[in-house]
């Protein structure tokens, strides 16, 4: 199919320059290519208004995007999330996902390598729009001896410095996934910290599910099947991330050790292959099918690192919302002074809940009659 011209080809060429200008060190045709595909999603896309009068789209898929304005509002009044137009357009040219993402590790290390770019700092990942660039980067990338993983994103940021279309394939989607996924984006856009890919993602994890519980509960009320799925993610949330960290924890303590390169590789394929039976042991308490891909495509490095971005750190986050009332708008507030401190956000936060552990065991024991209940969480 013959694409069709950008609307506005001036704004495309003044942005990749703009880019060029601050990306001496960066690889140009990546920048190009990103740059293109990135206005191409925008040019193509139409006002919501106008998709939702279009006979191409079902019931529920016009549903769906009729919710979107709704989730924008909730985040934005009751979460704090800040105010952008973003998700006013929509884009139908594809159902497919509209990014696939490359990254990678060494061998002998849960470390990631990144890719530094203005704006947004030290990246974990490359984004593409095309799966056959895609698929070279990864093969250089094979080539260096590295792990690596292709996957795709359902959906991505660009920090408001473009106007983000709702894409197909959300509206496609669950419902739940459509909330999470948009209030996700929103915290990206609200509190985003340069080279800190762990925070930001972990973040956003948090507030998309909780919010999206939040929202659902709200709109639909308690009993309702979609607000049922929300909390149940949560809970999925909690379980995967406890399984997730003492995987994690071994294989840091495996490529700490002194022994030679070679063997970690092969121990760390015992360990892999434990990780997955073990896994496989865990599916039966899920209660959603979120999780049940974990190891299907192979282990390496570069792929838990991927995971671990987004659910390492979730007990984390949600004992700093709990200490917050379980305010997101409180606990966005706090992630943001911390930030203003120019330190490692999620040490930080760590130090800041050990702290306020210590000060309340310290503290004399209560007198007062206390329940049951009290001792319980969610």
């Amino acid at each position: 199919m013959k694409s069709k011209a950008f609307k506005n080809p001036g704004i495309l060429l003044a942005a990749t320059l703009i880019l060029m200008f601050f990306c001496s060190g960066c690889r140009m045709a990546y920048i190009f290519h990103v740059a293109a595909g990135q206005f191409r999603l925008i040019n193509d896309s139409i006002p919501v208004e106008d998709a939702l009068k279009r006979d191409s789209l079902g019931y529920e898929q016009k549903e769906r995007l009729r919710l979107v304005a709704g989730i924008k509002e909730f985040g934005e009044k009751e979460l704090g999330l800040k105010e952008t137009e973003n998700y006013e357009t929509v884009y139908l040219e594809s159902n497919k996902r509209p990014i696939y993402v490359v990254s990678a590790s060494p061998k002998d290390r849960l470390a990631s390598i990144t890719w530094w770019f203005p704006v947004v700092g030290d990246m974990p990942y490359l984004g593409f729009f095309d799966l056959e660039k895609a698929k070279a980067e990864k093969e250089e990338l094979i080539k260096k001896d590295l792990d690596v993983i292709l996957g795709m994103a359902e959906a991505y940021s660009t920090l408001g410095w473009f106007k983000d279309p709702v894409t197909l394939s959300l509206v496609e989607g669950s419902t739940v996934d459509l909330v999470e996924t948009i209030l996700h984006e929103m915290t990206h856009t609200t509190l985003y910290v340069k080279g800190q890919g762990e925070f930001n993602e972990g973040l956003a994890v948090l507030v998309g599910k909780v919010g999206a519980f939040l929202f659902l509960d709200q709109t639909l009320g308690p009993s309702h099947p979609f607000t049922v799925e929300a909390k149940k993610s949560i809970e999925d949330e909690r379980i995967f991330c406890s399984f997730l960290n003492p995987l994690l924890k071994r294989l840091e303590h495996l490529y700490d050790s002194q022994i030679g390169y070679q063997e970690k590789l092969v121990r760390r394929e015992k360990i892999f292959a434990s990780s997955v039976k073990d896994f496989r042991g865990l599916k039966s308490k899920f209660k959603t099918n979120r999780f049940n891909r974990f190891g299907s495509g192979g282990m390496n490095n570069a792929y838990l690192m991927s995971v671990g971005l987004y659910h390492r750190n979730f007990h984390l986050f949600e004992s700093v919302l709990k200490k917050k009332g379980n305010s997101i708008r409180d606990t966005l507030a706090f992630f943001k002074g911390l930030s203003e401190e120019g330190d490692d956000i999620l040490e930080s936060a760590r130090k800041w809940i050990n702290a306020s552990h210590s000060e309340k065991a310290s503290r004399p024991f209560p007198t007062a009659k206390i329940r049951v209940a009290d001792f319980l969480t969610n």
